[in-house]
């Protein structure tokens, strides 16, 4: 294992399933387990999976300034964010670029938590907080366990009352095992899910519980890389391995506009005064290139960083690719030329051990209605 400054309570468990712990964020996490990635996968999409997501950063922004400090470093207009409920955000540097993006979480008046990932949220966040009064605190003690499937709800209203009527994006403070834990309505599998936020001396239990009760319900570990797979059909981004940070420009420094990636939806209307503002509606329309789906031929999917090409000459590269068994489909994620990102545009991936053709399709691939993860009742 790469040397991690983090360190996961559930490390021996992944251990126990074959994981040598690679390294995330700064944290030990299960790249792989010893048995088959795709009984992973078709758990999820048909039943539920447990995993631990603990990896991302948990950032507390708490204090009177904390309206402000969240306004400041994040797209989302956070007087919109009721108690109880939560968004998703990205944050920007001064020239309008992506550096991360986020969830957060408001759990009281003057009190949120910001989740991110391996990029700058923590940065962004302390710089907006210089000289207000609020505290950020960074939390590696509280720990996230994702449930994640059409069954997660099953499951969860054994033992969390009410859990059924908890809407999409919204989180609730209750008990799980007799543990304190926040449970929150998101995910990143584009499944109905639950991310159950617990005190590190209790995520052996939790886990434990889930993994030895869900069995019967065909309720499974799941590793962390099992999210490739369910991400590229449901178009969820991971930085930075979908972004210029991992293949960069020939002649220009990395960073990537919301326009180029897709997600301009997460500014909410109207917003100004989030860093990098200014720049990101100034660069409205001057796309050098745009994150758009590819739909292979067969079924040996595209590896990552695969070459795409037009006509012959390559013009992009697919960041993630995978075959999906269930859905009967060879997709991809890709950044190509905004002219190649047409449906139906004739296009070749460049595997290692082949050509494979392809054609440009709008994401996401799979529940493209979104009735899935937001189910009611």
């Amino acid at each position: 294992m790469t040397a991690s400054w983090r360190f996961s309570a559930l490390a021996d468990r992944h251990r126990a399933m074959g994981s040598t712990l690679e390294d995330w964020s700064g944290m030990g996490t299960a790249w792989t387990y010893d048995k088959d990635q795709t009984e992973e996968y078709m758990a999820i999409r048909t039943k539920a999976g447990v995993m631990d997501v603990s990896g991302l950063k948990k950032v507390h922004v708490i204090g009177p300034h904390a309206s402000h400090v969240i306004d400041r470093a994040t797209t989302r207009n956070v007087e919109k964010i009721k108690p109880g409920r939560s968004s998703y955000a990205c944050m920007l540097n001064d020239a309008g670029k992506f550096v991360d993006d986020c969830v957060i979480y408001r759990t009281g008046p003057h009190a949120f938590m910001v989740v991110h990932g391996s990029g700058a949220g923590h940065e962004q966040l302390t710089m907006a907080a210089t000289g207000r009064n609020v505290s950020v605190m960074f939390d590696d003690d509280l720990h996230d366990i994702s449930l994640q499937g059409p069954m997660a709800v099953d499951y969860l209203e054994k033992h969390v009352p009410g859990i059924r009527d908890l809407a999409y994006f919204a989180h609730m403070q209750t008990t799980l095992f007799g543990k304190p834990v926040m449970i929150s309505r998101t995910g990143y599998t584009g499944e109905r899910g639950y991310e159950l936020f617990c005190r590190r001396q209790d995520a052996p239990e939790i886990w434990d519980t889930i993994v030895a009760e869900g069995a019967d319900m065909g309720i499974i570990p799941t590793r962390f890389t099992t999210l490739d797979l369910l991400r590229a059909e449901s178009y969820l981004l991971f930085f930075p391995y979908d972004n210029s940070e991992m293949y960069p420009f020939e002649d220009e420094a990395c960073g990537d506009t919301l326009w180029e990636l897709g997600l301009d939806f997460t500014v909410s209307p109207g917003k100004t005064g989030f860093r990098g503002a200014e720049e990101h509606y100034r660069l409205k329309g001057k796309e050098r290139f745009k994150i758009y789906g590819v739909k292979l031929d067969g079924t040996d999917p595209a590896t990552e960083g695969a070459p795409l090409l037009k006509d012959g000459v390559q013009v992009g590269v697919v960041t993630i690719g995978m075959y999906s068994p269930l859905n009967n489909h060879n997709v991809g994620i890709a950044r190509m030329p905004v002219d190649c990102a047409v449906e139906g545009t004739a296009l070749t991936v460049q595997n290692p051990d082949g050509e494979i053709a392809a054609i440009a399709h709008p994401m996401p691939f799979y529940d493209i209605d979104k009735k899935r993860r937001t189910a009611k009742g």
